[in-house]
């Protein structure tokens, strides 16, 4: 490396740690909104408040959908944002403000049921999508905007990672726990909404407050439109396959997360089973997220993507075999699945800021809120289908609705239909996703990069020529 370049990349600032530290607090809330909702509001609507499967399915997908459009939309007004405070903090105290009252609210439990019930839903949910795009949007720009040194930029995604797992793990045990505290009534689904709330707040205003400190070392390039947008999208082939890959992925899991109280409580016979089970899939992400750094700078970003991607796959089709090999199998697979779900957490990310990284190089262009916008909105949509798709096999498969007081059996349709559904569907996405996956690859300004597809060393990580093919942990 020249001798010029190597001073040049020592010579950059450390971020405070606090406001690393900082940054990272706003996983609470990406990490619990992403988690919770995606978790028990299908079961909510369709064992809570007697919706029928197919309307509960479209209260959930359809106000996420609206992410398609808001989430760029958010990105280009930050972008041109000339609000005191910078271009992104003012949106962050924005989104603080608003979805923790309406998460609130999202799972009030009104003495409605049925149709209306689900308009209630419907309307809460559009609005805490929206209120949440304001947040996570400018909040996943701000790395690529806080220091320009890959190393430094690790070191946040890093805290951001971090807590991703926390929020995740915390929010995912006491969402179900609270809710079904004292049989599931709506109480408790009323009291597990105003926790999750706060969770929520202490997040975003976490990182609303500690990121005053941060600098402000480059600022994106807004598209003019959203059609402008998805034409950049379009143009950027390795933007475009891996955004492509970790949609199928992120719909594989949505799909999951939709089916996990549905599996607990059929599959397993305890609602309450759902708690031991998400600390199966949720446990191995705080403990394994340093193995997956370390394979990733052995074997390269793609390389242990690949790793991860096939252990998803494997995970779920063992999972399919629960009902006649027993419980055991079924949290052993669980287990298998949140060793891999810790990859595809920490790698797809890696792989986003390195493709950000060479676009940079590539066009000169600042176009980190764009690509952000989008990647979120997918994301966002994924997940959100992923519990429309499961409530669609619960509608064909015959599944019957119930309220809190009234429980009633499900045919035996129904039942394989949860298995099926939790398990084969997943590993299908799952395996769709590796074509994608296949063809993704990263230009450097002169060479393709390396680290990010073949097997190799680790780069030095304070070469800044180096900053598209790896990102220190």
């Amino acid at each position: 490396m020249p001798a010029d370049l190597r001073a040049d990349a020592e010579a950059l600032p450390h971020l405070p740690r606090r406001v690393r530290i900082g940054y990272g607090l706003g996983s609470l809330c990406t990490g619990t909104f992403a988690t919770v909702p995606g978790l028990i509001l299908l079961y909510y609507l369709t064992n809570i408040l007697a919706v029928p499967a197919a309307v509960a399915g479209a209260a959930v997908f359809l106000p996420k959908a609206w992410d398609v459009l808001i989430n760029p939309l958010v990105g280009a007004v930050s972008d041109r944002s000339r609000l005191r405070g910078g271009p992104r903090r003012p949106f962050l105290l924005v989104g603080a403000c608003t979805l923790p009252p309406l998460f609130a609210l999202l799972f009030a439990a009104p003495p409605l049921r049925g149709a209306a019930a689900a308009g209630y839903v419907a309307v809460l949910f559009l609005l805490a999508a929206t209120a949440y795009a304001v947040f996570q949007v400018p909040y996943v720009t701000m790395p690529a905007e806080m220091t320009e040194d890959p190393a430094e930029r690790g070191r946040i995604l890093g805290w951001r990672v971090g807590f991703l797992g926390v929020a995740i793990l915390l929010s995912g045990a006491l969402a179900p726990a609270v809710a079904h505290a004292g049989g599931g009534s709506p109480a408790s689904y009323r009291t597990m909404g105003v926790a999750v709330a706060v969770l929520l707040a202490v997040g975003m205003f976490g990182a609303w407050h500690t990121t005053r400190w941060a600098p402000a070392a480059a600022r994106s390039e807004a598209e003019p439109s959203l059609r402008a947008q998805l034409a950049a999208a379009r143009s950027h082939r390795p933007f475009a396959f891996l955004a492509g890959m970790w949609t199928l992925q992120a719909l594989a899991i949505g799909v999951m997360l939709a089916g996990v109280q549905y599996f607990a409580t059929y599959t397993l016979g305890s609602p309450t089973a759902v708690t031991p089970l998400f600390a199966c899939l949720i446990g191995p992400l705080v403990l394994v997220m340093p193995l997956w750094n370390r394979l990733s700078r052995r074997w390269g970003v793609k390389g242990a993507q690949w790793c991860a991607s096939l252990l998803f796959l494997a995970g779920a089709l063992l999972l399919a075999l629960t009902p006649a090999a027993g419980p055991a199998v079924g949290y052993g697979s669980v287990a298998v699945i949140g060793v891999a779900y810790a990859g595809l957490q920490l790698l797809p990310l890696t792989m986003l800021a390195d493709t950000l990284a060479a676009d940079v190089a590539r066009t000169g262009k600042r176009r980190a809120a764009t690509f952000t916008g989008l990647w979120t909105a997918a994301e966002t949509l994924a997940f959100a289908l992923g519990a429309g798709v499961f409530a669609l096999v619960l509608a064909v498969t015959g599944f019957r609705s119930s309220d809190a007081d009234h429980r009633v059996a499900q045919p035996e349709a129904a039942l394989t239909g949860i298995t099926a559904g939790m398990s084969l569907l997943p590993a299908v996405l799952a395996a769709a996703s590796l074509w994608l996956l296949h063809h993704y690859r990263v230009d450097g300004p002169e060479t393709a990069t390396t680290a990010s597809t073949h097997p190799g060393p680790a780069p030095d990580p304070s070469d800044p020529q180096q900053e598209v093919t790896h990102r220190a942990d």
